[in-house]
């Protein structure tokens, strides 16, 4: 897994052990490519980080700030590992859950962009993050109207209701096994 493009372009990076799906190469430069001048100055949250990949990715491409938040510790040191490797600042890691996060940090329009790449519900009772974030009250708010939240899910699984919640979904692409959404919020 490298940079695609940018200041830290063709930069490899570190995964951490616990991370079994890291966001192919080919899906995050689709993502960039789609968000094109979005990026450039944006306020990035990187929630379930993971590698910080989507962070790492934005700060190369321009973005004023990134903070990454995961709950796994490894996940957290290797999102630093990989920051100093890019040699990119104006980040803060955030080691713990990422919805207490939201409630506890995430003020009103602190973030023009948000990715959230969440662990997949691949078998009954694996926990499925995509509604509670599209619930999430705190994260709608962290957004301004201008703001985009990209939400990553398993292609197979349909993206959960939108009605009564905050969010308005722009579009919906499928990459292999991931399905990749464009959301914002909704006038």
């Amino acid at each position: 897994m490298r940079v695609i493009s940018g200041s830290a372009g063709g930069i490899s990076l570190s995964v951490p052990e616990r991370v079994v799906r890291p966001t192919m190469d080919k899906v995050r430069a689709a993502i960039f490519s789609s968000l094109g001048d979005a990026v450039p100055g944006a306020r990035v949250l990187d929630l379930f980080a993971g590698s910080g990949a989507f962070g790492i990715e934005a700060l190369s491409r321009g973005a004023e700030s990134a903070v990454f938040v995961d709950t796994d510790r490894q996940a957290a040191e290797c999102v630093l590992r990989n920051l100093r490797k890019c040699k990119l600042a104006a980040a803060s890691v955030q080691t713990m859950d990422v919805f207490r996060f939201l409630k506890t940090y995430a003020h009103p329009g602190a973030y023009d962009l948000v990715f959230a790449d969440p662990p997949y519900r691949k078998a009954p009772g694996d926990t499925d993050f995509a509604g509670p974030l599209l619930a999430s009250a705190e994260l709608a708010a962290s957004l301004p109207p201008h703001g985009t939240f990209v939400l990553e899910t398993l292609a197979t699984e349909s993206l959960p209701s939108l009605a009564g919640t905050p969010w308005r979904l722009l579009r919906s692409r499928t990459y292999g096994e991931s399905g990749v959404h464009y959301l914002t919020v909704a006038a």
